[in-house]
């Protein structure tokens, strides 16, 4: 590393955890970032302050004035902007150590096959349970482990998948075994989400996944964590991998 990225990262480096050796790593190590809203705009800043070396964001709406609440990668002068291009710009703007790579489309059976095998860890903030299923059956497929959160309300939940492993790691269609009937879930433009719980969540993503590209602390690969906000608590439950489950049904297919 040269003289500027010791300083810039020296309270990593400081960390025995991490070190020059883990800060050499995180810059060589590749996340990609389903989404660049509410969850994945704190998760891409803190990625990239951290220095991780290539990020790659898949976005394919644009920023409106109602993002702006809890969307904070963005600003008001990128209303109308591509979601992607706003947060390749912030990242720039953050860490210029930081590799960019932006997709400006819907993530689906067509392109994802390329998209996931490119990257070392997958991180999903989107906001609509098709995708999350087609992102835990490509990250199995491919044996990437995925960190994925979800805000709703005052509420956060946090995974860590590495169904790749075999028993007892679960994958996400353990959890949620059939997609939900149409409208039988409310959207955060429905209900509502205080901002900063979507910080709150993006921020322990981000977490996760420098704890995962590095090997180091505790995984959560098994359980699922649940924030309320309204109450200030946080449970950790166990999550058994599912005999049912169609997804790890394709192991060794």
């Amino acid at each position: 590393m040269h003289h500027d990225q010791l300083v810039r990262y020296a309270r990593n480096i400081s960390l025995p955890e991490i070190g020059e050796k883990g800060q050499q790593k995180l810059l060589k190590s590749k996340v990609l970032v389903v989404g660049a809203g509410g969850l994945g705009s704190p998760l891409l800043l803190y990625l990239a302050a951290a220095g991780v070396g290539t990020i790659g964001v898949i976005d394919d709406d644009r920023v409106a004035l109602s993002n702006l609440q809890r969307q904070i990668i963005h600003e008001t002068a990128s209303i109308g902007q591509s979601k992607v291009t706003s947060a390749e710009d912030a990242i720039h703007d953050l860490n210029p150590d930081v590799t960019i790579i932006p997709y400006e489309y819907r993530l689906d059976v067509l392109n994802i096959d390329k998209l996931i095998k490119d990257y070392d860890i997958v991180a999903d903030g989107c906001d609509n349970f098709q995708t999350r299923f087609l992102v835990n059956e490509y990250c199995f497929k491919h044996k990437r482990t995925l960190v994925s959160a979800a805000v709703i309300g005052f509420t956060g939940h946090l995974y860590t998948f590495k169904p790749y492993l075999g028993q007892p790691h679960p994958c996400y269609q353990c959890i949620y075994p059939e997609l939900p009937a149409s409208g039988a879930t409310e959207s955060c433009s429905q209900s509502g989400v205080l901002g900063s719980i979507a910080g709150q969540m993006g921020t322990w993503q981000a977490t996760e996944i420098i704890k995962e590209l590095l090997g180091i602390g505790t995984s959560i690969s098994g359980q699922m964590i649940i924030i309320d906000a309204l109450s200030a608590s946080v449970r950790k439950i166990k999550v058994n991998r599912s005999s049912d489950c169609l997804c790890c049904a394709q192991e060794g297919k």
